[in-house]
């Protein structure tokens, strides 16, 4: 007995169905030979009668009288009994010489008397034997009417059937038989695998990502192997950049609590001048900064993941939001000597959180001029693309993104240089923001020729109507 699950599900459907087409195909190959042999019997008496009845009309031409035995010699056909009956069935006489007092209740004889061909199958009385009977009304002179029935045996036929009917069944079995063996191994085909495929599964599911389904499986089976793998391989590299993420993030803000904790300390200790003291509450005051943009980052990306961050929507002007951005950065960029410029069309508006959209392209700028050489320029542009959007490009002439980084470079945690700092979230945070704006962003970049980031926003329903 096969055990409960897919393999066993497998064979008995595959099974079932074979067995239902092959029963269904036998019983109207069985009935359709049996139709046949049937009406080749019927078919070849009623030429007979038809034609020995066109040389009885011709004989009776001649005026002469027809006797009974005149009748049963013309009609008469060889291996078949023939019997003279009155219209009421009523036996006569019959070819055999035996005159029965009976009366033929059978289907053929009312039938042959409505004026049509009777046919009747069944099994005759006293010898229980299969036959075969068939009635026609045949008039004489136009005066005297009688009933011809031809009675033959259908044992020979129902035999050959019979024998027939058990090769059709023993073709069917061995048919039958082929078919548990080949839903046996189709069952394995696609069983084993699935097995191995849910070992590994929960090998994984235990931590350990390493593990990898070997084996050449084809079509769906093969797909989902291979989607198996390729997740076992994503959640290492995960886990890998997360604990990178996290080596980062430490040393991130061990840097500026060194700083805050050493001055701390030597300004408590005191004996310094002025001058030396607002260089310590500068410093101090500046890595206090720069721990709160990173906590604020981390933050921002956790309120992202839960879908908890919260927008403030309104009318934002494009070209005020780019100038403060701007601003903001321009001391940074100044100290690298790297020039922004801004390229802004007149009265752009889009509907968005004037703070968040201020942080997009915060980020993109600052990174623009983090990963800009000096004496560079970066430039700045915002236009419309159509009647209901409008484009806005982060340029700069850089040290560029390799191909094989720009695919990632957008993924949470994932540094092209760690030798920069950061948390590695930047992107991926500007990244939701865009998208929570209903907007999208693109990112094209060249080794060597800098970096083009394009953030595509729609324009306020106002503004539209307007235009």
């Amino acid at each position: 007995m096969i055990k409960k699950g897919m393999r066993r599900q497998i064979v008995l459907h595959y099974i079932l169905v074979v067995f239902l087409a092959l029963l269904l195909v036998e019983v109207i190959f069985l009935l359709a030979i049996r139709t046949y042999y049937y009406d080749s019997i019927f078919t070849t008496i009623t030429t007979h009668i038809s034609t020995a009845e066109l040389f009885f009309q011709r004989y009776q031409l001649s005026g002469e009288n027809v006797s009974l035995k005149e009748l049963l010699d013309s009609f008469t056909l060889s291996n078949t009994e023939l019997e003279v009956l009155t219209l009421n069935g009523d036996m006569i006489t019959s070819s055999t010489g035996f005159q029965p007092d009976r009366t033929i209740t059978t289907s053929d004889v009312p039938e042959a008397a409505g004026g049509s061909i009777g046919r009747w199958v069944g099994r005759q009385p006293g010898t229980n034997e299969s036959v075969m009977a068939v009635s026609k009304v045949l008039q004489i002179h136009g005066r005297d009417a009688y009933v011809l029935r031809y009675l033959t045996s259908v044992e020979g036929i129902n035999a050959d059937l019979l024998n027939l009917s058990l090769l059709s069944v023993g073709i069917g079995v061995a048919v039958l038989a082929i078919v548990v063996i080949f839903s046996f191994g189709l069952a394995n085909s696609i069983v084993k695998p699935l097995n191995n495929i849910t070992a590994v599964s929960a090998q994984m599911a235990k931590g350990r990502f390493n593990t990898r389904i070997k084996g050449n499986y084809k079509y769906e089976i093969g797909d989902l192997a291979s989607t198996l793998n390729y997740m076992a391989q994503e959640i290492v590299r995960s886990n890998q950049i997360k604990d990178d993420f996290i080596s980062s993030i430490s040393h991130e803000l061990r840097t500026p609590l060194t700083s805050i904790k050493g001055w701390s300390e030597t300004l408590i200790s005191g004996g310094y001048d002025p001058e030396e003291t607002k260089l310590g509450m500068g410093i101090i005051s500046k890595e206090s900064d720069r721990l709160i943009g990173l906590v604020e980052e981390i933050l921002d990306f956790a309120k992202l993941q839960q879908n908890e961050m919260k927008l403030s929507m309104g009318t934002v002007n494009l070209m005020v939001l780019l100038q403060e951005t701007i601003l903001n950065v321009w001391a940074k960029a100044e100290k690298k000597r790297i020039h922004l410029r801004l390229e802004c069309e007149d009265n752009i508006f889009v509907l968005g959180d004037a703070n968040r959209l201020k942080q997009v392209f915060l980020n993109l700028v600052d990174n623009a001029v983090k990963f800009s050489h000096e004496d560079s320029i970066i430039g700045l542009s915002a236009g419309r693309l159509s009647g209901s959007e409008a484009v806005i490009t982060v340029r700069d002439t850089g040290i560029g993104i390799s191909e094989e980084h720009l695919s990632r470079v957008r993924d949470r945690f994932f540094q092209v240089d760690a030798l920069n700092g950061g948390t590695g979230l930047g992107l991926a945070i500007t990244q939701q923001l865009v998208e929570l704006h209903n907007g999208r962003i693109q990112l094209n970049s060249e080794i060597g020729k800098g970096t083009e980031v394009t953030v595509i926003l729609p324009l306020t329903e106002n503004l539209l109507g307007t235009n």
